[in-house]
C-alpha cells in the first residue's frame, strides 16, 4: 500500500513540475507595448499589445491604463472562435474579422483585472480587461481606451495560460528588467557537488 501511495505522490509531483508554477505572472511593458508571461524570471511567452491612447492612470471615468500590480479576477470566452464579439462579458454570436473597417469590438477572450494597490483600485469597476481586438493593425502602439488589447490568436493563447488570481504587473519599465538574462544563475539539483 505504501508503494502505491508513494507512486501516486511521485506521479502528482511529476505532473506539477511540468505545469506552470504559482510564481508565474503576466507583465505588461507600456514602453515596449508588449506583454510577457514570466515564471521566476524565465520568459514563457511574449506578445505585442496596445495600451491606452489616453496615457496612464486610474481615475474614475478615465480611459487610461492603470499601472502597478493587479490580478486576474475573472475570465470570459471559453471555447469561443477567434473574432467572436463579447459585449458586457457575454458573446453576441457575431464574429468580426481582423481589421474589419469601422469595428472596435471586444473579441475572442476577456481577462478581467482587479487592482491590488491604491494607484489601480478602480480597475475592476472601470472594466479594465486584457482582450482581443479586431483592430490588429494598431497592435504595437497605444490605441485602446484603457484596456490591454491583443490579437485574437495571442489572447486565446494567453487565456489558456492565465488563471484566476494570477498577478499582472503593468509597468513603465522594459520587459528586460523582469527577465533573468542568464539561465545558469539558478541553482540546479543536478549540478550539486555534495
Amino acid at each position: 500500500m505504501k508503494s502505491v501511495v508513494a507512486l501516486s505522490i511521485l506521479s502528482a509531483t511529476a505532473q506539477f513540475s511540468f505545469a506552470q508554477s504559482v510564481a508565474t505572472e503576466i507583465v505588461v511593458s507600456v514602453p515596449d507595448q508588449q506583454l510577457a508571461v514570466i515564471d521566476r524570471g524565465k520568459l514563457i511567452s511574449k506578445y505585442p499589445i496596445s495600451t491606452s491612447k489616453f496615457g496612464l492612470g486610474d481615475g474614475g471615468g478615465s480611459y487610461r491604463t492603470p499601472l502597478g500590480v493587479l490580478f486576474v479576477s475573472a475570465k470570459f470566452g471559453d471555447h469561443l472562435p477567434a473574432g467572436a464579439v463579447i459585449k458586457n462579458r457575454v458573446p453576441t454570436g457575431e464574429i468580426v474579422n481582423p481589421n474589419a473597417p469601422g469595428r472596435d469590438a471586444i473579441v475572442s477572450r476577456v481577462i478581467w483585472l482587479r487592482g491590488m494597490e491604491q494607484q489601480n483600485h478602480s480597475a475592476r469597476d472601470r472594466c479594465i480587461y486584457i482582450h482581443g481586438t479586431p483592430e490588429e493593425r494598431l497592435i504595437g502602439r497605444p490605441a485602446s481606451f484603457g484596456c490591454i488589447r491583443m490579437r485574437s490568436r495571442d489572447v486565446i493563447a494567453l487565456y489558456d495560460l492565465a488563471h484566476i488570481g494570477m498577478h499582472v504587473t503593468i509597468s513603465q519599465c522594459g520587459l528586460d528588467s523582469f527577465i533573468r538574462q542568464h539561465e545558469d544563475e539558478q541553482p540546479s539539483l543536478l549540478a550539486r557537488s555534495d
